[in-house]
């Protein structure tokens, strides 16, 4: 079995003060045969967002990440690389605000029956700001008698509905992106951009600059929040007025000032932003076009097919063909 140290964390470095200056503590509950995949990727973000607004201005750090476990000590991811980590009676509560995220992994099912750490997650979970659990965690969440929750850190009106999961089903947000979503709400869409990018650049398409306009410096806070609310939505029937109650804008003024500042209309940037996530789904997913015309709130494959026509001038089939041959697209 391999055995490296615990992953880096850098949660000491410095950060700059930003909408609120206090000190957030990650915490992370491991347990023999967790996932290292997901686990190493919200270190990953949670270490980036520290380095990042570090490299702006000195301060205090934002996020403390802590490894945890029933007993502490060695755990074993499924994949046999070892971490180290704090036992969970040993890891007191403060008074900074906590997110409590629970790994996934083949060995959550055995890891329900440890009392220990069924008593520390009952005794967490009110004082978790976020409860998150990754795939498989949900299953120890349940053992528990708890349910995760996102609170205040993901409410932004109608654009948390689908990062709030209900308790009747199983639609637990991305880990990834949830973790984007903390970031962005505590240090702002642009730096939650980047952290995005420097984790793994996404695939470049025919549309990421289009897209790419909502980060650019000359555009407003509101405008900034509603063009990234119409990007997360895409799958979903919505509206300009939708958009512009967002906003706090009429639907007038909104219209006008996003096209002034993004230099498209909102309903002409929602049809970019869904031919941007249908063209990266095509090359990084093997799913039927249909499916992912669905999914990016294209009506069907037969609608999307006139769209890559019109816009692109081949069909989705091709376009597919034609970037997963390309050595750059593989890159």
């Amino acid at each position: 079995m391999e055995r490296v140290p615990t992953l880096p964390l850098s949660t000491r470095q410095s950060a700059m003060p930003t909408r609120s200056s206090a000190m957030t503590r990650v915490d992370i509950v491991l347990f023999n045969g967790f996932a290292l995949p997901k686990v190493a990727a919200l270190i990953e973000i949670f270490h980036k967002a520290n380095v990042l607004i570090a490299s702006q201005r000195s301060g205090r750090a934002r996020y403390d990440v802590s490894l945890l476990s029933a007993a502490g000590g060695r755990i074993a991811s499924s994949s046999s690389v070892s971490v180290w980590t704090e036992s969970v009676d040993s890891h007191k509560g403060t008074n900074d605000a906590h997110l409590l995220l629970i790994a996934g992994g083949a060995g959550a099912q055995q890891a329900c029956g440890d009392e220990r750490l069924r008593i520390w997650l009952r005794h967490r979970h009110p004082f978790s700001e976020v409860v998150h659990p990754v795939a498989e965690g949900r299953l120890l969440l349940e053992a528990a008698g708890l349910s995760s929750h996102y609170g205040s850190l993901l409410h932004d009106g109608n654009a948390a509905r689908d990062l709030q999961p209900a308790r009747s089903d199983n639609r637990t947000p991305a880990t990834v992106r949830t973790a984007l979503r903390i970031i962005e709400k505590d240090l702002g869409a642009e730096l939650a951009s980047h952290v995005a990018e420097s984790i793994a650049p996404q695939q470049k398409t025919p549309f990421s600059a289009s897209v790419a306009r909502s980060v650019a410096p000359h555009v407003s806070e509101k405008i900034m929040t509603s063009a990234r609310w119409l990007e997360e939505n895409v799958s979903r029937s919505i509206s300009v007025d939708d958009a512009a109650r967002l906003a706090a804008m009429s639907e007038r003024n909104f219209l006008r000032r996003f096209k002034n500042e993004i230099g498209l209309t909102p309903s002409d940037y929602l049809l970019r932003a869904r031919l941007n996530m249908s063209c990266r789904m095509l090359v990084e997913s093997r799913l039927p076009v249909d499916k992912i015309a669905r999914h990016c709130g294209i009506g069907s494959g037969g609608q999307l097919a006139k769209l890559f026509r019109k816009y692109l001038a081949t069909t989705p089939t091709d376009y597919r063909l034609s970037r997963q041959a390309s050595p750059r697209s593989r890159a």
